[in-house]
C-alpha cells in the first residue's frame, strides 16, 4: 500500500522560512516523479513545483527563487525549501508521485498525501 506523508507545516510570519517533507513508503521512490501542489480556500489545485527520478526540476517562474525542492532516495523522501514566503503562499501543501517523470497536471498524478497545512501571516 503506497502512502505519501508531509511534514512540516504550520503558521510563519511574512518573510520567513519553512520546509516541508513527504516520506513515501510502498513504492520504489526512485522510480517517481515527485511534486508539490497547494490549494488555498476556494482555489484550484496549484502546481508548485516537481523533481525527476534523476533530480530535475521544474519551477514556475513565479516562485523561482523561492521555492526548491530537493530529495532523498535512501530516504524516500521530498522536501520543499519555501523562502520568503508571503500571505499568498498560505494554503494546504500536498505531496504527490507519479511513475517515471515530472508533470505540472494534478491529474497525471497516481498518488497523494493528505496534505500540511502552510499558514503565512502578514
Amino acid at each position: 500500500q503506497v502512502q505519501l506523508a508531509e511534514s512540516g507545516g504550520g503558521l510563519v510570519q511574512a518573510g520567513g522560512s519553512l520546509r516541508l517533507s513527504c516520506a513515501a513508503s510502498g513504492l520504489t521512490f526512485s522510480r517517481f516523479g515527485m511534486a508539490w501542489f497547494r490549494q488555498a480556500p476556494g482555489k484550484e489545485r496549484e502546481f508548485v513545483i516537481a523533481i525527476n527520478p534523476g533530480g530535475s526540476t521544474f519551477v514556475p517562474d513565479s516562485l523561482k527563487g523561492r521555492f526548491t525542492i530537493s530529495r532523498d532516495n535512501a530516504k524516500n523522501t521530498v522536501y520543499l525549501q519555501m523562502n520568503n514566503q508571503k500571505p499568498e503562499d498560505t494554503a494546504v501543501y500536498y505531496c504527490a508521485a507519479r511513475p517515471i517523470v515530472l508533470s505540472t497536471l494534478a491529474n497525471d498524478y497516481v498518488y497523494w498525501g493528505p496534505g500540511t497545512q502552510v499558514t503565512v501571516s502578514s
